[in-house]
């Protein structure tokens, strides 16, 4: 090891990378501008800027300071970046907030020096780190912060005089790209673009998603405290921990752990999980005599309401893990749970009451969200799939032919996308087939096109798939696939996993947030802030999850079409 911490293989290949890529800069520029980000994932990188009339000379002066600041640092990991301007455009701050009102918030891409000479410039993911171009959730668009702009600039450039946003002072924008080493491995990073400063893969194969699901699973499983309790979530910038709470969100994330855990076998997973329903079952559900005199359960919320979607999620997490875990210590409450949901349904209409008030059991809201409707089908689904009790496959039908009616199929919901999958495993009918497919058909470009990761477009499209394939095998339906265009499909359906790939912290990214080792391995919300919530993280989970089946499935179709090829899916060495 040198005095970085880092092997002198690694430096050399990280060198060379970063050598080819880099290349001269055009007057009034520096020849070469190479930043140096340093991080030991305890504490925000530190960067240093490097310039040179030469590579050799920039990449010295910058290897001289990352000497100094992983002495400096105490934490076990050595992460270093390296990244360099490939295009810069002189600009003014006028300018330059004219194109953040054109730009989604988080979503500004390029970097900022303040000089010609790059004697103060930041990389774009300091910008977007430390907030400086993030008004508030108020603003849909990015905004000059200029509070928070001041205060990094001090803590980066205390001896520099502190920019007073002159609107026709001069600025410069730069578009750039990178490499990373995390002590192990090099990457190249993506340069501009929505992919932008995150590592390059280029086949998103079964190890790397093994290695995604592991690391999202691993973070919920660190939120789970000794009580059981989640902590809800962080706000990454500045290490601010969401203070509040969802017991709906509690649920769904156990559901999606105990998926994880299918994957992974985990035991640090199977303890949080074991303690998450614990609180889960002794803590948050309540119960309650309906008025014919059968004893239900609801899981309520601290402010007194029961919601449908809370029943749902709290019979998803119970019938997994009794699925998973061979358990039948829940049946009686998960029965008593669907009682609740079937409380809450209308028997002439199959429509539901969206929110309850506990204890009285009143109607608080009949309508709140979609979501809701598809979790209620979903979880009553597989609560049927468990035990073969006609009632809830009885309740299912009712709902769908309510859904059917109203036409929910134009919400796209990914969860009635799941209830539709259930449901066509035991009830082949092309009403609910055609429902299915209509649920995405008008859907595609949204989910190959949307700017945000939007982690349930994934689900939808996979459980959909699973619709799908089912529905090529049955003979007397398979005309109905023509609703829907399948190359569009797929090509939507991959485009989306591997662009979900943006919203994971990887360590990279990471680096610059105030407490890296907090947040790495998670998966964020950027338009929030590169907000980290456990039901964000959830959600990837359970897309990525469903994805890994995906391509275990197409692998063992590729076998059974040519036993010759190797019987082992590609897998990768993982993220960390």
């Amino acid at each position: 090891m040198t005095m970085t911490g880092i092997s002198p293989l690694l430096l050399h290949e990280l060198k060379i990378l970063v050598e080819a890529g880099c290349t001269r800069l055009p007057a009034p520029y520096p020849a070469f501008v190479l930043f140096f980000s340093v991080s030991d994932g305890e504490d925000r990188a530190e960067v240093t800027i490097a310039r040179g009339s030469s590579f050799e000379t920039a990449w010295q002066t910058g290897m001289q300071a990352v000497r100094k600041s992983m002495q400096r640092q105490s934490g076990r990991r050595r992460w270093l970046r390296v990244d360099w301007p490939s295009a810069i455009e002189a600009s003014t701050w006028s300018e330059f907030r004219r194109v953040l009102d054109n730009t989604k918030r988080n979503y500004f891409r390029l970097g900022l020096a303040l000089d010609e000479n790059f004697d103060c410039a930041f990389l774009e993911q300091e910008l977007n780190a430390n907030a400086m171009l993030y008004g508030g959730n108020h603003r849909t668009a990015a905004e000059l912060n200029e509070k928070n702009f001041l205060v990094y600039f001090r803590n980066r450039f205390p001896e520099k005089s502190a920019p007073d946003f002159a609107a026709y002072e001069k600025i410069h924008l730069f578009a750039g790209a990178g490499a990373f080493c995390d002590g192990k491995s090099v990457y190249p990073l993506h340069a501009t673009g929505r992919d932008a400063g995150r590592r390059v893969i280029d086949l998103l194969d079964v190890g790397k998603v093994n290695a995604l699901i592991s690391d999202g699973a691993e973070f919920l499983a660190r939120q789970v405290g000794p009580d059981g309790r989640f902590i809800y979530g962080y706000h990454p910038c500045f290490d601010r921990v969401i203070g509040t709470y969802n017991t709906l969100r509690h649920a769904s994330t156990t559901y999606a752990m105990i998926e994880a855990y299918e994957v992974t076998r985990s035991a640090t997973l199977r303890e949080a999980i074991n303690q998450s329903l614990s609180c889960l079952t002794r803590d948050l559900i309540v119960h309650a005599l309906l008025p014919d005199g059968q004893l239900a359960a609801f899981l309520r919320e601290a402010n007194g309401e029961i919601k449908l979607g809370g029943n749902a999620v709290a019979i998803l997490a119970l019938t997994k893990f009794a699925s998973v875990f061979g358990d039948d210590m829940h049946d009686e409450l998960m029965e008593r749970l669907a009682l609740g949901i079937c409380f809450m349904q209308d028997k002439r209409t199959g429509a539901f009451r969206h929110v309850l008030s506990f204890p009285s059991l009143e109607t608080r809201e009949e309508f709140r969200t979609i979501y809701y409707e598809g979790e209620a089908a979903f979880a009553l689904m597989r609560l049927y799939d468990l035990t073969l009790d006609e009632r809830w496959l009885e309740a299912v039908e009712l709902a769908f032919g309510h859904f059917i009616r109203n036409d929910h199929a134009r919400h796209h919901d990914h969860w009635l996308a799941y209830a539709a999958a259930e449901l066509t495993r035991y009830r082949r009918r092309p009403d609910y087939y055609r429902f299915a497919m209509d649920n995405v058909a008008g859907h595609l470009d949204f989910v190959a096109d949307r700017i945000t990761t939007f982690p349930t477009l994934l689900e939808l499209m996979l459980a959909t798939q699973d619709t799908l394939s089912r529905l090529d095998m049955d003979e007397r339906y398979r005309h109905l696939l023509s609703r829907i265009d399948r190359p569009r499909f797929d090509e939507a359906l991959e485009k989306r996993a591997h662009y979900l790939l943006n919203g994971h912290f990887w360590p990279e990214m990471a680096m610059f947030m105030r407490n890296p080792a907090r947040i790495f391995g998670s998966f964020f919300i950027r338009h929030h802030a590169f907000r980290v919530r456990i039901d964000d993280v959830e959600h990837y989970l359970s897309g990525y999850v469903a994805y890994r089946a995906h391509l275990l499935t197409a692998v063992s179709r590729r076998l059974i079409a040519d036993p010759d090829r190797p019987s082992t899916p590609p897998t990768s060495a993982g993220t960390t």
